[in-house]
C-alpha cells in the first residue's frame, strides 16, 4: 500500500497474534482463561485484604493497589482483543486507539511505581524495623499512594498528546493485538522525531528512577540482613521481601523483553510475544507469587474463602 496522508480520521486495524480461524479460536479461549484468573485472583487478594483486620499495613495496603492496578492494565488490552476475535473484527477506531495507550500507560507506570514504594517499605521494615511505624505512618502511605497515580497520570500525558499530532495514512494496519505506542509510531506518515524523543524521556525517567530506588533499596537490605548473626533470623528477613522481589523481577524481566527484542530484532513477533508475557502474564501471577510465598496471605484467603462457601 502507498502511503499517503490522510487529513480525515484514518481506521486503525489490529492485526492480533494470528489470522488462522482455529488458532485464533484456541486464542480466544487461552487468553480468556488468562483474563478470568487474573480477574478472579487479583480481586481475592483485594478481598482478603480488606476483610482481614490484620493485614491493614502499609504493605497490604500498597498490594491491595498493586492488585488493582493490574487489573486494570489487563484491561486495557485483553478484552478489546477477546471482542475484535469473537466478532471476526480488527477495527479500533481512532479515538480508542489513543485512548488505550495512555491507560496502558498509566497502569503500566503506577505498577512500576507501586513496586517501588513496595520495596521502600521493605527497606524501612527490615533495616529499620524500630521505627517502622512512625516513618511509615498512614498519612505518609496515603501521601506515597496519591503520589504514585498523580504521577502515573501525569506521566503518561506527554506521550498520548504528542501522537494526537501525528498525522497516519487512510488505513493504518497494527501488527499487534492492541495499540502499543512504538508499533504505532512505526505506521504514521508524518514526522516522529518528537514523539520518539518524548517516548525516550519518559521511558527513561520512569524506568530508570524507580529501578535505582528498588535496587538501592535492596542492596541496604541485604547488607542489613547480613550482618544477622542467627540463620534463622536471615531466613525470615528475606522471606518477608521474597514476593515482592520475585514480582519485581518477572515484571521487570518481561518489560526489558519487549524493549530488547523491538531493538535487536527485524521482526515485531518476539516484541509481540515478549508484551504478551508482561501484559497478560504478569499480573497473572502476581496474585499466585503473594499467596504461595506469603502465611498471612494464605491464612486470610483461606478465610475469606470458607466464609464465601459456607456464609448462610
Amino acid at each position: 500500500m502507498e502511503p499517503e496522508n490522510h487529513t480525515g480520521i484514518p481506521e486503525f486495524y489490529l492485526l492480533g497474534l494470528s489470522e488462522n480461524p482455529e488458532i485464533q479460536s484456541a486464542l480466544f479461549g487461552l487468553f480468556l482463561s488468562l483474563y478470568l484468573v487474573t480477574i478472579f485472583g487479583n480481586l481475592l487478594i483485594i478481598l482478603a485484604i480488606v476483610s482481614d483486620p490484620k493485614l491493614h499495613t502499609p504493605m497490604y495496603l500498597f498490594l491491595s493497589n498493586l492488585s488493582f492496578s493490574d487489573v486494570c492494565f489487563t484491561s486495557t488490552t485483553v478484552p478489546k482483543m477477546l471482542l475484535n476475535i469473537q466478532t471476526q473484527s480488527k477495527r479500533i477506531t481512532y479515538v480508542g486507539c489513543i485512548t488505550q495507550m495512555y491507560f496502558f500507560t498509566v497502569f503500566g507506570l503506577l505498577d512500576n511505581l507501586l513496586l517501588t514504594v513496595m520495596a521502600y517499605d521493605r527497606f524501612v521494615a527490615i533495616c529499620h524495623p524500630l521505627h517502622y511505624t512512625v516513618l511509615m505512618s498512614p498519612k505518609l502511605c496515603s501521601q506515597l499512594l496519591l503520589l504514585a497515580w498523580l504521577i502515573s497520570i501525569l506521566g503518561a500525558l506527554p506521550e498520548s498528546l504528542t501522537a494526537l499530532r501525528l498525522s497516519f495514512c487512510a488505513i493504518v494496519e497494527i501488527p499487534h493485538y492492541f495499540c502499543e505506542l512504538p508499533e504505532v509510531l512505526k505506521l504514521a506518515c508524518s514526522d516522529t522525531f518528537i514523539n520518539n524523543v518524548v517516548l525516550y524521556i519518559v521511558t527513561g525517567i520512569m524506568g530508570f528512577f524507580p529501578l535505582a530506588g528498588i535496587l538501592f533499596s535492596y542492596s541496604q537490605i541485604v547488607t542489613s540482613v547480613l550482618q544477622i548473626s542467627t540463620a534463622g533470623g536471615k531466613y525470615k528477613a528475606f522471606s518477608t521481601c521474597g514476593s515482592h522481589l520475585s514480582v519485581v523481577s518477572l515484571f521487570y524481566g518481561t518489560c526489558l523483553g519487549v524493549y530488547l527484542s523491538s531493538t535487536w530484532t527485524q521482526g515485531s513477533w518476539a516484541g509481540v510475544f515478549a508484551s504478551v508475557l508482561y501484559t497478560v502474564v504478569t499480573p497473572m501471577m502476581n496474585p499466585f507469587i503473594y499467596s504461595l510465598r506469603n502465611r498471612d496471605m494464605k491464612r486470610a484467603l483461606n478465610m475469606l474463602l470458607c466464609n464465601l462457601l459456607y456464609s448462610p
